[in-house]
């Protein structure tokens, strides 16, 4: 009786092990990253990469899911504030949603600290460095607007 609810342990522990990583592989296919270093490179190389990151921005990561419109960016700005077309966030606004992917080079947290919205993106400004994540809800509404 003993061997059978071993085996019956041990055939769980694989199954739940084997389910873990099968999700973690089919949830990152889905997602694409890039590394560029400049703004005009990442424009160039990739459509999806917002139009208002300045082209003199330097060392940007990109992160995508090809399934809907989840984005994140990190790139170093030359100034010292957001780019021109970005708005301050309205202070009645609420709290930024979160990144709905993430990198190992996006803070965990950065929502807390959003600044302003640069078309459908959600930004932050530390130091020099800008952190911006769309979600895929701000993209379908995007689209839905442009398509009008």
């Amino acid at each position: 009786m003993r061997g059978v609810l071993v085996g019956v342990v041990g055939t769980v522990v694989v199954l739940g092990v084997a389910g873990a990583v099968a999700k973690e592989w089919y949830e990152g296919r889905h997602e694409q990253t890039a590394s560029y270093a400049t703004g005009k490179a990442a424009k160039a190389e990739r459509p999806s990469v917002p139009r208002w990151l300045p082209d003199d921005a330097a060392s940007v990561e990109y992160a995508m899911r090809t399934t809907g419109g989840e984005r994140i960016l990190k790139a170093t700005l030359s100034g010292d504030g957001l780019p021109a077309s970005c708005t301050p966030l309205d202070a009645g606004a609420g709290k930024a949603p979160d990144p709905e992917i993430r990198a190992s080079w996006f803070p965990s947290g950065a929502a807390s600290g959003a600044q302003g919205r640069c078309g459908s993106y959600y930004v932050s400004l530390k130091d020099h460095t800008l952190y911006a994540w769309q979600t895929n809800d701000d993209w379908v509404e995007e689209n839905r607007r442009s398509a009008q």
